[in-house]
């Protein structure tokens, strides 16, 4: 069944549409594939459910492919989760090596992203489940283990980390009351009376801030002179290379569905682990082809083993899926344990798909490497303007409502400030996005209890989330692990 939908002209369609705009995203430094699923929220109102989330969860795992090629020709990654592709891509770039290097990227992520929807078509299912014994007082104690753990991962101040979740919640209790029906910091406008809106804030935020970030910056992106022959691999390739893809593929798989985690941490972890197990750690960081195979792995098998926790409980593991999870809410779907059985056209429809997309992807990646080598070329001052021509006409078609271009600027103008100040915009979308489902369990659970707060800590799998929170901000504390993300933010800043 879920074939039958994904092979659907349309869902076909969508899906081509999605892997190739991710894979452009990935190509191009400075547009994320948050900000483009931010941009393509809008167009996703006039689709079926399954059709929109094929093309957008598209964009999410396309981008992991895309972000090695400027890794490899220009030693800038097209995403974050590709900063570890650039050690030994470039060098190998240098050797005249790039065409095996993005031969071995695309392959292993070929590779990784298809063991890890292996993963997810056989534990989603088992992990929906286990999520019908969950509870308010359970979901509550997730989202608060979520963005504990994406402060504890994020690569600057913990603090401002958090500072930015809880502004983020704060604009998500604006509009209407789901109880009491009462309005909440609405100040007499018709506009926020239903809340700010998922679609101009997270396209303010990302969309618009970073056409400013990115504006301001000059950056040299001279492609590497080296021509590209033999993007096929050797077999000699393979033989070093096919241990990494599949240790880098389980990394990615367990990583991805942790809360906070992602592409980000699986790509570092698995090239940290490859170079301890490898007969040869000297060679890495000088041109080590598995030091390339087991990142691009290890990103492509969390960017879909992260879709396991949104499906089958209903919550997001790191701002993508949180807007995916907006996606669905706009749709009127709300992911749950449920649906598996109430939706399976969504569920398998979207996991089918991704077995297409991959596919896709490999035979995209490999002929079109010489036309992403010259879209590296695009200068900035055509492409961002017409970003922000998109995020206006976007956020206009919506509803129709001059006020939301007026929010999405607001927002945009405060994610400037946010980046420059050091606070990210991630947790601030990652908790405007779960607040309001943070907030119903929350009431939820005491209404329950009528009021006691024990009940979080009462009930066996709420109690050992929330002791895994405490313990996670206890950790905080010591010095070691203080000093421990300053140098990984020194590493992942170099």
């Amino acid at each position: 069944m879920g074939f039958g939908v994904a092979f659907i002209p349309v869902n076909l369609l969508f899906c081509f549409i999605g892997v190739l705009l991710g894979t452009l995203v990935g190509v191009l430094p400075g547009i994320g594939p948050g900000a483009s699923i931010a941009l393509l929220l809008p167009i996703t109102y006039a689709l079926r459910p399954e059709t929109a989330i094929i093309m957008l969860a598209g964009i999410y795992y396309g981008a992991q492919y895309g972000g090695s090629t400027t890794s490899i020709l220009v030693n800038i990654p097209g995403e974050a989760s590709s900063v570890v592709t650039c050690l030994d891509g470039y060098q190998m770039a240098r050797r005249g090596r790039a065409g095996p290097a993005l031969g071995i990227s695309a392959f292993g992520s070929f590779i990784g992203g298809t063991l890890s929807l292996i993963g997810l078509m056989l534990l989603g299912p088992m992990l929906a489940r286990l999520a019908l014994q969950f509870g308010p007082s359970e979901y509550f104690s997730f989202t608060c283990l979520s963005i504990i753990i994406l402060g504890f991962l994020s690569k600057g101040s913990i603090l401002k980390c958090f500072i930015s979740a809880l502004g983020g919640l704060f604009v998500g209790l604006i509009g209407t009351d789901s109880i009491s029906g009462s309005l909440r910091f609405t100040y007499g406008s018709l506009t926020l009376s239903d809340g700010a809106g998922i679609v101009p804030v997270v396209m303010g935020l990302f969309g618009v801030a970073e056409v400013f970030i990115n504006l301001e910056q000059k950056e040299d992106r001279d492609v590497f002179k080296t021509k590209i022959k033999n993007i096929f691999p050797s077999v000699k390739d393979w033989i070093k290379s096919i241990g990494a893809i599949i240790r880098g593929s389980f990394i990615g798989f367990f990583l991805g569905m942790l809360p906070g985690a992602g592409p980000v941490m699986a790509s570092f972890t698995s090239y940290a682990i490859e170079k301890r197990v490898s007969r040869h750690p000297e060679e890495f960081g000088n041109g080590a082809i598995a030091g390339v195979a087991s990142p691009e792995s290890a990103n492509n098998a969390a960017s879909t083993s992260s879709m396991i926790p949104l499906f089958s409980l209903g919550l997001p593991s790191n701002v993508i899926m949180a807007l995916l999870l907006g996606a669905l809410m706009i749709h009127g779907i709300t992911p749950s344990p449920f649906l598996v059985t109430e939706q399976p056209q969504v569920f398998w429809g979207v996991i089918s798909s991704m077995y297409v997309g991959n596919v896709l992807l490999l035979l995209l990646n490999l002929p079109l490497i010489p036309i992403w080598v010259k879209l590296l070329k695009v200068p900035y001052g055509i492409l961002f303007p017409m970003i922000l021509l998109f995020c206006l006409i976007g956020v206009y078609t919506v509803n129709t409502n001059s006020y939301e271009i007026l929010i999405m600027l607001i927002f945009g103008a405060l994610g400037y400030l946010m980046r420059k100040a050091g606070f990210e915009g991630a947790p601030f979308c990652f908790a405007l996005i779960i607040g309001p489902l943070m907030e119903t369990n929350l009431r939820q659970a005491l209404l329950q209890s009528r009021g006691d707060l024990s009940i979080f800590f009462t009930r066996p799998i709420s109690a050992v989330v929330m002791g895994i929170a405490c313990i996670l901000l206890i950790l905080q504390l010591f010095p070691a692990v203080q000093k421990r993300r300053a140098a990984l933010k020194d590493q992942e800043d170099q």
